[in-house]
């Protein structure tokens, strides 16, 4: 895959469009690969001085434990994703990052990143708009969380996978390879397993969206975005918004 095809090139050629020089620092940016195995920590909460790291393939999440031993977990991070930004940025992690699968991922210091942001401050400015989307999307499904029923929620999280696959080229309006099991969507989404399954099934009767074999599979997307009241927007992107 080349550089430009790449899942962050791709997310971030979505808000300014990436010069030649910016390429190449994004090409730097990725000099330390690394490969973590799966159910094994990245970065654990508390740690300081920690790497940011570029999701090249695999997912991961970032969950936090409670002290009764219960675990939530607050995103799930795909290709293209930047890993630990806000803890590099104040030197100590505020959560634990697990990869989903078997995860590459290029380590990026915080010298290297001032430095990148230093000499192309558009690759700075996309980094900036890319984290403000995806924290949109975080303040969505809190949202969710606290105030949609669980079969709203259920659409919304996925709608908002959805969007986030697409914009890396990872997904279509159509659905989307998924690895996450029902136990850990039961633990993003405030839900039991035995919910989850329940509300799954009855979105699949209902016409709207299956979710099995690791693949989701959305057979009315109007119908799942009418339901979750999802922001069209994020499923509509027009280009850069910085040329």
């Amino acid at each position: 895959m080349s550089l430009q095809q790449s899942p962050f090139a791709r997310k971030l050629g979505a808000f300014v469009a990436l010069s030649g020089e910016e390429l190449s620092a994004l090409d730097r940016l990725h000099s330390r690969r690394k490969t973590f195995p799966a159910g094994r920590d990245m970065v654990h909460e508390g740690q300081v001085n920690q790497s940011a790291y570029i999701l090249a393939s695999g997912w991961v999440c970032s969950y936090k434990l409670l002290s009764g031993g219960t675990r939530q977990i607050v995103d799930f991070q795909i290709p293209g994703d930047f890993l630990g930004l806000r803890s590099v940025l104040f030197r100590t992690a505020d959560h634990n990052i697990e990869p989903v699968t078997k995860v590459e991922a290029s380590e990026v210091l915080v010298e290297d990143l001032l430095a990148t942001f230093g000499k192309t401050p558009r690759l700075g400015t996309a980094v900036l708009w890319a984290a403000s989307r995806d924290e949109a999307m975080v303040v969505e499904h809190l949202v969710g969380i606290g105030r949609r029923d669980a079969r709203e929620r259920t659409a919304h999280f996925l709608l908002e996978l959805g969007a986030r696959l697409k914009l890396v080229g990872l997904g279509t309006a159509l659905g989307y390879a998924c690895p996450l099991s029902q136990y850990m969507l039961a633990d993003a989404l405030g839900l039991s397993a035995v919910h989850i399954n329940r509300v799954l099934r009855e979105l699949r009767e209902d016409g709207l969206v299956t979710f099995q074999h690791g693949k989701v599979e959305i057979h009315d997307l109007d119908g799942l975005v009418l339901l979750a009241d999802f922001d069209r927007h994020y499923l509509d992107h027009d280009g850069p918004l910085l040329k």
